[in-house]
């Protein structure tokens, strides 16, 4: 008989995340001589094992993976202003100066930055009609004439 869509053969079997003897016997064995191992793993590496050495070199100097990158970017007073910040970009990558994945994430930088730009002047421009309209009359002169002509 098979068995139902998103039902277990076993449903009082093993749950999910729970670890197999043999990796808790493992790890606890480890963790009683984890000073020990690491002990060793130096040792070896002062007598100039190099897999042992780059094993301490690993943890004690990790990769640094993101650092901070300096690039001068023209200033962002209005979206059209995206254009030179990303012809600087170009430039860097072109120059050498960049990556081309820190320019791509230099890029979603500015994108934001101009999103929030449109943003702020949507804003802008809606409380200005906003205000507009609720300091207006009701219905405009010309449309209130208009009204009238036609009944």
């Amino acid at each position: 008989m098979p068995f139902q869509k998103g039902q277990s053969g076993n449903p009082a079997g093993r749950p999910r995340g729970a670890l197999n003897r043999a990796t808790v016997l493992a790890q606890t064995l480890l963790s009683e001589r984890a000073e020990s191992i690491a002990g060793k793993v130096i040792e070896l590496a002062e007598r100039g094992d190099m897999t042992a050495l780059r094993v301490c070199m690993d943890r004690l100097v990790p990769v640094i993976k993101h650092q901070p990158i300096a690039v001068e970017l023209p200033p962002i007073e209005k979206p059209a202003d995206s254009v030179d910040a990303a012809a600087s970009i170009a430039a860097a990558v072109a120059a050498g100066e960049l990556t081309a994945t820190e320019a791509a994430e230099l890029a979603k930088v500015v994108d934001v930055y101009v999103r929030a730009l449109d943003s702020k002047g949507f804003d802008e421009l809606l409380s200005k009609l906003e205000n507009e309209i609720s300091g207006a009359p009701a219905v405009p002169p010309h449309a209130a004439a208009c009204a009238d002509a036609a009944v």
